[in-house]
C-alpha cells in the first residue's frame, strides 16, 4: 500500500468547512426533533436532545461518507468508527446538555453543546474514521 501524506492546514480548513456545511442537515434533524419534541410533547430537553443526536447522526453518516469524505472504504469499516465517535459526541451531548439547561435556555445550551460536539466529530472522524489523506 503506497504511503500517503496528510492533508496541508489549508486543505483540512476546507474538509472542515465541508464537514461543517454537510453537518447543518443532520443538525437541522436534530434541532428539529428537539424543539417538536419539547414543544409539542413537553419532552424533557436533554431526553429530547438525545434523540435529536441519534437522527442527526444517521444523517451526517451517509453525507459524510459520500461528499465529505469521498470515503472508497467498505460501510463495515467505517461506521462502527463513526458510530463510536458518534457515541462518544452523544455522551458528550447529553452531559454538557444536563448542566448547561440548569443554567441556561434548552436552545442557548444546544447552540453551545453542537459546536463543542462538531469540533470533536471532525477531529474524530478525519483523523480516524475516515482517514483525511491526500489521493
Amino acid at each position: 500500500m503506497p504511503h500517503r501524506a496528510a492533508l496541508t492546514l489549508p486543505a483540512m480548513l476546507i474538509k472542515f468547512i465541508i464537514f461543517a456545511s454537510v453537518g447543518v442537515i443532520g443538525t437541522s434533524a436534530h434541532y428539529l426533533l428537539l424543539y417538536q419534541l419539547v414543544e409539542s410533547y413537553a419532552v424533557n430537553p436533554v431526553t429530547a436532545s438525545g434523540y435529536g443526536a441519534v437522527a442527526g447522526m444517521c444523517v451526517n453518516y451517509g453525507l459524510n461518507y459520500v461528499l465529505t469524505f469521498n470515503s472508497q472504504q467498505s460501510h463495515l469499516r467505517t461506521f462502527p468508527k463513526f458510530a463510536l465517535i458518534a457515541g462518544i459526541g452523544f455522551a458528550v451531548n447529553m452531559g454538557l446538555m444536563t448542566v448547561l439547561t440548569a443554567q441556561l435556555y434548552y436552545f442557548y445550551a444546544q447552540v453551545l453543546t453542537t459546536v463543542l460536539v462538531l469540533i470533536w466529530n471532525f477531529l474524530g472522524n478525519s483523523l480516524w474514521t475516515f482517514k483525511m489523506e491526500t489521493q
